[in-house]
């Protein structure tokens, strides 16, 4: 725990102006970013005496170490630079609510030739139409199945719109009328996009005008005694009414609204928010959060925005936003807003009528959400908390451990050896930490050696961050020093392929970060070669198990019998889902590098012989087998290969050793060579560890 007078900035160091500040631990990594009118005034809130300061506050200039701060011009500037700091270094002691990447949109991929309307999740793309978000897939089904009637827009993948081009026969969807069947030119690209086009319009709120457009066309059709266009016409508009109905008008005048509602304690807060389009409720989406930091329900609204319309731009910035709150101070993020629309945006609270009806609406949908948020909650930390304390109790530890990294090695027949390193904080996955190793200091299989290498290259490279830091000025007896760039092998060499310059100012590195305890996969050999390579490195703070599979025994190093947990133990069963993740991210990378490794080519090493014109060959003649066969002259001709090059692909494939024939293993069928070697076979797969 650092003292804060240790790194408190003199008195005239700091500039009475807008800027934003980040606390950075003895790590370097930055802890807490927070942005001030004047950063005079606000930082010195932080350096007075401990017991005024809020708990989590203190919490966090304890945990700190050091303060520096950029100086801008508004606070417009200074709110923009706080969250692109957020959202780079992921402070631990900000306010962060969960990701909406989850929820399903309705998307029209506006952007293709043919654009289709589909399910979406993930980030946003560019040229695509988004509505929603949407609580669950199937409302999204439901409305699009009904408003495929009157807009047949396409909905099938890549894949069955190109087969359906070829075979000249559309699929169902073209057969029953929900579909304009653009793949067999039932009609031109044009009308297809106007159709698509006209499907945004009437989901984004402008519904009356073309239901009254259908209904003067339905009694034209009546009046010219065409009563099955007439009826046609009757039934698209009750499929469209239908579809109006999931959502109910809850504001007069088509207004564009989002409303946004805080359900808080002291511990954690709820966020729920509508997207109002044209009156009608559009979507809904709602975050938890825990209060990491001491932080006001205004505070709490403007972490909110900055999360919705960070990085949304145009119309997917509504022309009013209310909330429960305003942020102080409003102008900043008010004019923060309407630069992201391009015109005005009103942040307001509501104060009467339907507005504030519903806005009451989504209050109580945010008390739900938390409350809902802590029955599971309890559970979760409950649980997690007393895993970590039974593991601490088994293995003899001074405290929990808060970071456990987990080690695995996987091969196939000794071929293509990888090994894999997951990380585990406060009981949950941290993908962003997650490794991948290449064993180079040798050849074969050999998985306890394989341990010791990467044991050794993991800590190596801990050892180098602590030297390029200052907390590390000699090296301990046994270590090899540890080279500027790369990892380093067990033969003492860089590793350029899992090396990566090392940021200076905060971001997350390789392996900056000890664990309070190493997890291997595997037994008493693997656990010895593991504590052999900390050992070598002088590192003892650092603590090694390792978990084997047939009889899940936890194996110490030095101890002949191991130890052994019951079966309904939570440590147990946190150490087996670590060990699980490990064998899961390992061989999911030795079956992608053994895939590669499969498919590759001859005409892969030709020199300048890029992608475009190697697809093209085999385009062109069909077979890496017929083109091995032609002549210079005959290569000559494929479009955008010279003579020089058409004499190298020769030369090259003269050189390579055809491949022994593919054989279908379910008819026994000579598969003809098309350039790439066959896939493993799935017999290999009970052969991998």
């Amino acid at each position: 725990m650092a003292d804060p007078s240790s790194y408190r900035p003199k008195p005239g160091q700091i500039p009475d102006s807008p800027g934003v500040y980040k606390f950075r631990d003895e790590h370097g990594r930055v802890i807490y970013v927070g942005k001030a009118k004047s950063l005079r005034q606000r930082l010195a809130n932080y350096f007075q005496d401990l017991a005024g300061l809020h708990p989590r506050t203190r919490t966090m200039v304890t945990t700190a170490a050091s303060v520096e701060w950029t100086v801008v011009t508004t606070e417009v500037e200074a709110l923009q630079l706080e969250y692109s700091w957020i959202k780079e270094f992921d402070p631990r002691f900000n306010v962060k609510y969960r990701d909406d990447k989850s929820y399903p949109y309705l998307a029209v991929t506006l952007n293709e030739e043919f654009p289709r309307v589909q399910v979406m999740r993930g980030a946003k793309k560019k040229g695509v139409r988004y509505f929603g978000p949407y609580a669950h897939a199937w409302a999204i089904r439901e409305t699009v199945d009904l408003m495929l009637r009157v807009f047949p827009v396409r909905t099938c993948s890549a894949g069955v719109f190109k087969r359906s081009a070829q075979i000249g026969r559309p699929c169902l969807l073209g057969y029953i009328g929900k579909c304009s069947a653009p793949c067999v030119g039932r009609i031109p690209a044009e009308e297809h996009r106007e159709l698509a086009e006209e499907f945004c319009d009437f989901m984004a709120g402008r519904t009356g005008a073309y239901l009254r457009r259908l209904e003067r066309r339905m009694q034209e059709a009546a009046e010219e005694m065409e009563y099955e266009r007439a009826a046609r016409l009757r039934d698209d508009i009750g499929a469209l009414k239908r579809a109006m109905e999931k959502s109910a008008v809850v504001l007069a005048d088509a207004t564009d609204a989002d409303l946004i509602a805080v359900a808080e304690d002291e511990l954690e807060a709820a966020v729920q928010i509508f997207h109002v389009r044209g009156g009608r409720v559009r979507g809904q989406r709602g975050w938890v959060t825990d209060k990491v930091e001491a932080v006001t329900t205004g505070g709490l609204v403007e972490h909110a925005l900055q999360q919705l319309y960070g990085e949304e731009q145009g119309d997917a910035v509504p022309k009013e936003v209310l909330v429960p709150a305003l942020p102080e101070p409003v102008e900043p993020v008010a004019q923060w807003l309407s630069q992201r629309r391009g015109s005005q945006v009103s942040l307001r609270i509501p104060q009467r009528g339907d507005k504030k009806d519903l806005m009451a609406t989504v209050g109580r949908n945010a008390q739900q959400a938390l409350a809902l948020h802590k029955t599971k909650r309890a559970s979760d930390l409950t649980t997690r908390s007393r895993a970590l304390e039974e593991i601490a109790e088994a293995l003899g530890l001074d405290s929990v451990p808060l970071r456990i990294e987990c080690f695995d090695i996987s091969h196939l027949q000794g071929e293509d050896v990888v090994a894999s390193m997951v990380v585990f904080e406060d009981g949950l996955v941290r993908k962003s930490e997650y490794r991948r190793f290449q064993i180079k200091g040798f050849e074969g299989q050999d998985d306890v050696r394989s341990m010791h290498e990467v044991i050794g290259r993991r800590f190596k490279r801990y050892l180098q961050e602590k030297q390029k830091s200052g907390e590390w000025t000699e090296e301990p007896d046994g270590a090899t020093a540890a080279p500027v760039d790369g990892v380093v092998t067990a033969a003492g060499e860089p590793d350029p392929a899992d090396g990566r310059p090392v940021d200076d100012d905060g971001r997350p590195k390789r392996f900056a970060y000890p664990p309070q305890l190493v997890v291997v996969d595997g037994g008493a050999p693997q656990v010895a070669a593991a504590r052999r390579a900390l050992d070598e490195l002088g590192i003892d703070d650092v603590a090694v198990c390792g978990l084997a599979k047939r009889l899940e025994e936890v194996w110490l190093p030095g101890e002949d019998d191991p130890v052994v947990l019951p079966r309904s133990s939570e440590g147990l069963y946190l150490l087996q889902r670590v060990r699980d993740e490990a064998h899961r991210f390992a061989i999911t990378y030795q079956r992608n590098k053994r895939s590669k490794r499969l498919k590759s080519s001859p005409l892969d090493a030709v020199p300048g012989l890029g992608d475009t014109r190697r697809q093209a060959l085999l385009k062109h003649f069909g077979s890496l087998k017929k083109l091995r066969a032609a002549t210079v002259d005959e290569i000559c001709a494929v479009p955008g290969v010279g003579r020089k090059t058409a004499e190298t692909v020769a030369a090259a494939l003269a050189g390579a050793a055809p491949s022994a024939p593919a054989v279908n293993t379910a008819t026994g069928e000579i598969i003809e060579d098309d350039g790439a070697p066959p896939a493993a076979l799935s017999a290999e797969r009970g052969q991998e560890r």
